[in-house]
C-alpha cells in the first residue's frame, strides 16, 4: 500500500494533544436551507453535513423537506463512522438519528449556519 502513495497525494495536519481531544470520533454538523427555483411555489432545499473543525462538506444531497430525503443524506454519511451530529432540531434528525449521538442547538450549528448566510448574501 505504501509503495503506491505518491507524496502529493499525502496530506499532514500536526497539532497539540489538547487540540485533538475534541476531534476524537468525528462529529458533524447537519442542517437544511432552502431555496426557489423559478418562484417561490418551489421550493429546493440543500440538506448538508460539514466537518466543524475543517468547514469541509462531508455529504449533501438536494430535494425537499422530507424524511426520504434526509436518509439519503444519512446514507451518505455512512461510511464516515460519525460519533456525534449536530443539528438545529428538525423533526428528520430527531426521529432517525440515536439520541445518545445527537445533540439539538444553536451553539454547535454555528459554522454549518455561517455557511448558509455567506450562500444567500453571496449567490
Amino acid at each position: 500500500m505504501l509503495q503506491s502513495v505518491h507524496p502529493e497525494q499525502v496530506e499532514v495536519e500536526i497539532c497539540r494533544a489538547e487540540e485533538l481531544e475534541p476531534r476524537r470520533g468525528l462529529m458533524a454538523e447537519l442542517d437544511e436551507m432552502w431555496s426557489y427555483v423559478g418562484k417561490k411555489a418551489n421550493p429546493r432545499w440543500l440538506w448538508h453535513a460539514i466537518d466543524p473543525h475543517s468547514g469541509q462538506v462531508l455529504a449533501y444531497v438536494f430535494g425537499q423537506r422530507k424524511d426520504r430525503v434526509f436518509l439519503q443524506l444519512q446514507a451518505l454519511l455512512e461510511p464516515f463512522g460519525i460519533t456525534r451530529f449536530y443539528t438545529d432540531g428538525w423533526g428528520a434528525y430527531k426521529r432517525y438519528i440515536d439520541p445518545a449521538q445527537h445533540e439539538v442547538g444553536k451553539l454547535h450549528t454555528q459554522t454549518i449556519e455561517s455557511k448558509h448566510i455567506n450562500l444567500r448574501t453571496r449567490i
